[in-house]
């Protein structure tokens, strides 16, 4: 069938723009001397996990325990999970997912080593850890040089754990006023991870992966220095409102959400069928990514989103209001792709406004 006969709120994604961005950002890496381990929470599909690994990928990152197992239900072998995982339920799913699959993920203080420790004393495999480095995000990491060395220290120490590497998460470069700015903060948030991989090298403790992430800086095809192994961007594949603002640009967008006027109640507004439920109430307020609206209309140049109710999207403009029509369908480009994903249970792939694949969501809701 043709997209447009698809009933609504769907999740469009326009295939040939999907493989462009997976082509230029393996292309990207390639170019640079690092692997490529996409970060999979933008579209928690296997399927398009599984593409991108078949294009160059080395693995994939996820969020979440959940999100792991259902990748590795689907085949995909080689995860990272790049969040802190802490109590003994959970690591002991990672435990029996590392009988069958390779899987490392994310620590950042003594406590982490002991739990894991508990759980992993009686497995044949060490567990495989990456230490995060907080760089400036204000998020979780280690941020004092003093207790990055005890972790070493209690690894050192351990039976149970392997430090693989460090890892770190640039998403203060989101908020950049500029491209000047973005790339200032990157090489701040890239020189302080490598100078933890450097104090881990002192410490008799050579790191496999040294990784970074963040989708702007690879954007703008910033240079990476030698030491870094490996990048994590995970929008690039379907990329969504605020990542296009970076560029200046949104045909580089594959993901929209196809919705169809419901009401035109007065000369200015609009109403669809898409609200807080299929979109999200996200919105970026600052720098090269800042939005405006809670969605963009595609193929108009100005209209967008003014507010959501749960099932109910709210447009404010004139001209638009005159030109479509009850019935008529309708594109929005979410602001933050990621969130808007998971509210879907299934994806439609569109080549030439025809529906070629239908994509199941599988981590859809892996929240644990």
């Amino acid at each position: 069938m043709m997209y447009e006969e698809l009933d609504t709120p769907a999740l469009l994604i326009n295939k040939r723009v999907m493989m462009e961005n997976v082509a230029a950002m393996q292309q990207y890496a390639d170019r640079q001397h690092v692997k490529l381990r996409p970060h999979t929470k933008t579209h928690k599909t296997p399927a398009l996990a599984k593409l991108q690994e078949e294009k160059g990928a080395s693995g994939i990152t996820v969020a979440k325990v959940g999100e792991a197992e259902v990748m590795a239900a689907h085949g995909l072998k080689d995860i990272f999970i790049a969040n802190q995982i802490v109590g003994e339920t959970k690591l002991k799913r990672i435990r029996k997912l590392a009988e069958s699959i390779q899987i490392s993920f994310g620590i950042d203080c003594v406590e982490h080593v002991k739990q894991i420790e508990q759980v992993f004393r009686e497995s044949e495999k060490k567990a495989e850890v990456l230490i995060e480095i907080e760089v400036g995000e204000g998020r979780s990491g280690v941020i004092e040089e003093r207790d990055f060395c005890h972790i070493l220290e209690a690894i050192q120490t351990s039976d149970a754990v392997h430090l693989k590497g460090i890892f770190s998460h640039d998403g203060h470069t989101y908020q950049a006023e500029s491209k000047a700015h973005c790339q200032t903060l990157y090489k701040e948030a890239v020189n302080r991870t490598l100078r933890f991989a450097h104090i881990a090298e002192e410490a008799g403790m050579p790191l496999e992966v040294v990784s970074i992430g963040s989708t702007p800086p690879f954007l703008f095809q910033f240079d990476i220095p030698k030491g870094v192994t490996e990048i994590r961007p995970g929008t690039y594949i379907l990329m969504d409102a605020s990542q296009s603002n970076v560029i200046g640009t949104y045909s580089h967008c594959a993901a929209s959400v196809l919705t169809t006027v419901i009401s035109k109640p007065t000369e200015r507004r609009v109403i669809t069928d898409v609200g807080a439920k299929g979109l999200t109430a996200q919105t970026r307020t600052k720098g090269l990514t800042k939005t405006e609206g809670l969605g963009k209309v595609k193929e108009y140049d100005d209209v967008f989103v003014s507010s959501v109710f749960d099932e109910h999207a709210i447009i404010y403009h004139e001209g638009f209001r005159q030109s479509v029509q009850i019935g008529e369908k309708v594109q929005i480009i979410p602001n933050h792709i990621c969130p808007a994903v998971n509210l879907h249970e299934k994806a439609y792939l569109i080549q030439d406004g025809e529906v070629v694949e239908e994509l199941e969501i599988a981590c859809k809701g892996k929240l644990q």
